[in-house]
C-alpha cells in the first residue's frame, strides 16, 4: 500500500527544508502532497532572498490527517509564523498527534507545534533561538541533530537534513505509534 505524506508549508518556507525531505520521501516511493493555506504556488526562502517555488497540491481546509501516513513541517521564519496563526493548520497538525502518526519538524517549524499545543512533555530540538519558546511550552529541549520521541522527529537546521530525512523515513515505515502524550 502506498504511503501518503503531507508537507504543510506556506510562503517563506526554508527552501532546503521542504525540497530535501520531499525528494527523500519520494525516492522511497511515498506520495507527497504539499498542503498550504491557499491554492497556487508558494515561495521558499534561502539565505536572505526568496528562492524556489513549489505548486500546492491541496489547501489545508480540504485536507484531513486521516488521508495521510505522516506529516512534515519545514522551517524558515516566515512560514511557521504564518501557520501558527491559522486555526485550520493547527487542527490539521493536532490531528496527526491524536492519530499517533509520525510528525517531523525542523528548525523554526516548532513554533507551529507550540500553538498546536502538542509539545508539552516531549523531548525535541529546534533552531536554537526558539529553545526558550519550547521550554516555556513544556518541552524538554536538547541540542542534537535529530531527536525522536515516539514517532515525533525534530532537527535543528538545514545541516541536519540527512539525519532528519533518514529518521522520518524510518518512522514512516514503522507506522503509527501509540503515543502517551496524545
Amino acid at each position: 500500500m502506498e504511503k501518503r505524506i503531507a508537507i504543510l508549508a506556506t510562503n517563506g518556507f526554508e527552501k532546503s527544508e521542504l525540497f530535501s525531505p520531499k525528494e527523500a520521501l519520494e525516492n522511497e516511493g511515498f506520495k507527497v502532497d504539499v498542503i498550504s493555506l491557499e491554492k497556487g504556488k508558494i515561495k521558499g526562502w534561502e539565505g536572505t532572498n526568496w528562492s524556489g517555488e513549489i505548486e500546492v497540491d491541496r489547501i489545508v481546509k480540504e485536507a484531513s490527517a486521516k488521508e495521510y501516513n505522516a506529516l512534515v513541517l519545514p522551517g524558515g521564519v516566515i512560514n511557521p509564523d504564518q501557520l501558527r496563526r491559522n486555526e485550520d493548520a493547527l487542527v490539521f497538525v493536532r490531528d496527526f498527534f491524536k492519530q499517533s502518526k509520525p510528525v517531523g519538524a525542523i528548525c523554526h517549524a516548532a513554533w507551529t507545534l507550540i500553538n498546536a499545543e502538542v509539545v508539552e512533555g516531549r523531548t525535541m530540538t529546534s533552531f536554537n533561538s526558539i529553545k526558550k519558546d519550547l521550554e516555556n511550552a513544556g518541552a524538554l529541549w536538547v541540542d542534537k541533530e535529530v531527536v525522536v520521541d515516539e514517532a515525533f522527529v525534530t532537527s535543528r537546521n538545514p545541516d541536519d537534513l540527512p539525519a532528519f530525512n533518514a529518521k522520518m523515513i524510518e518512522e514512516i515505515k514503522e507506522g503509527k505509534h501509540e503515543l502517551q502524550h496524545a
